[in-house]
């Protein structure tokens, strides 16, 4: 065993001090794998990224509500079907928590109408276009994940009485309010003053889903009295995560009930939820995923020829002193070993180089684009080191091999 150990230290240190005088051979050899390695590295962070991307969107939403809407959130296939469906009211709302008061076991907890649609905030000579503004009741902010930067949601007594009162997003506020605080300023929306009563906290967005940063609330009953309803409307209901299924299979029977549909008939509502998002992303996920992998298999493959040949050349360049050593009584192991961790060496040297490459790309991504977050993890740092170690020993075993068989007198006479 301790002779093992000093046979492993001194092929590192042989593998490092021919890496070493050969700088630039070894970092031209090592240039497919560290290629390949910001690839993977890369393709990794994207997809991780994606994923915290749409989970901070919808962070503000809650990942236990389910939205009874009118359209499926899914691509159509029979549009005129869905157009002709019936809208959701808002009475559902109302029926839907007082069938949950009667029902102590039911998988449903809440149901808030809500009304939504963009229209244009001004203050004084300031205006941002096409905010996100919804119309809903003061029970929202019991399903919603969204924490205040400043002021408060409005109230019961508010959302009943109509208030023009206001809470806006972290981006609406720093457009309008960029130097001063928005709490009790006034917006003006469709001519009408709105006193701004709170400020949502800075949530962040991903590939154009919705986040609180761009959106204003009101009462309902406030938005009724200035807008027309349209088709936006619906119901989001809160349920029990927990039971999920449960959740959909009653809130879908329920719905079926009061919208009087005979057991024949289709469902004209839709219920969705944030993993169909999710689903839709999953394309996005697997095309960089596909590419990644192809970038790197081909920039591995052309890097595992590239440090065989490098290694059959460095067993030709030291074949006489392989016969030195062979006849000085060297083992077939110690030669094997050496040149195997001398291959294995530079790519985890190139594996390094590659992953320090990929951090720096991601920050330089994250400072340029800080909408699309880069996860940089440590299990893509296990990655990238195996994959590179496994490819040095895929690489060097076959010259490695052909040291250790050489004989040592023929070695000893080769010019």
């Amino acid at each position: 065993m301790r002779r093992l150990v000093y046979e492993l230290f001194e092929s590192l240190r042989i593998a490092f001090t021919q890496i070493w005088a050969n700088k630039m051979r070894s970092a031209l050899t090592a240039l497919g794998v560290i290629i390949g390695i910001v690839a993977v590295t890369l393709m990794g962070t994207a997809i991780k990224g994606i994923d915290v991307g749409v989970d901070r969107s919808f962070s503000g939403f809650g990942d236990d509500v389910l939205y009874v809407t009118k359209w499926p959130w899914h691509e159509i296939d029979d549009w005129w079907n869905y157009r002709n469906r019936r809208p959701i009211r808002f009475e559902y709302a109302r029926q839907i928590n007082d069938w949950i008061a009667t029902q102590p076991n039911s998988a449903i907890r809440l149901a808030v109408p809500v009304a939504n649609r963009g229209t244009n905030v001004i203050r004084g000579e300031y205006r941002v276009n096409n905010i996100w503004t919804m119309g809903t009741t003061a029970d929202y902010v019991r399903i919603a994940r969204s924490e205040m930067k400043e002021g408060r949601f409005f109230s019961e007594f508010e959302a009943q009485a109509g208030s023009n009162v206001a809470i806006i997003g972290y981006d609406v506020a720093d457009a309008l309010f960029a130097n001063e605080s928005a709490l009790g300023q006034t917006v003006r929306i469709r001519d009408q003053n709105f006193r701004v009563i709170g400020v949502a906290a800075r949530q962040g967005s991903f590939l154009g889903l919705f986040s609180w940063d761009s959106m204003l609330a009101m009462p309902l009953t406030t938005y009724r009295r200035y807008f027309r309803l349209n088709d936006d409307n619906e119901i989001r209901v809160q349920v029990d995560a927990t039971r999920m299924e449960a959740a959909r299979d009653e809130l879908r029977g329920l719905m079926r009930r009061l919208r009087q549909l005979g057991p024949e008939q289709r469902d004209d509502f839709e219920l969705n939820e944030q993993g169909t998002i999710r689903k839709q992303l999953d394309p996005i996920k697997n095309g960089i995923a596909m590419a990644g992998l192809f970038i790197t298999g081909l920039a591995l493959f052309v890097g595992a020829i590239g440090i065989m040949n490098i290694t059959y050349v460095s067993v030709k360049e030291r074949t006489k002193e392989i016969g030195t050593r062979k006849a000085l009584g060297a083992r077939r192991r110690t030669i094997l070993l050496q040149f195997l961790i001398e291959a294995t060496s530079i790519c985890f040297v190139g594996g390094t180089a590659g992953l320090l490459l990929a951090y720096g790309m991601s920050v330089l991504v994250g400072a340029v684009a800080p909408s699309f977050p880069l996860v940089f993890s440590a299990g893509l740092v296990v990655t990238g080191i195996t994959i590179s170690v496994l490819t040095g020993v895929f690489s060097g075993f076959a010259p490695a091999w052909q040291a250790s068989k050489l004989d040592p007198v023929e070695a000893l006479r080769y010019e």
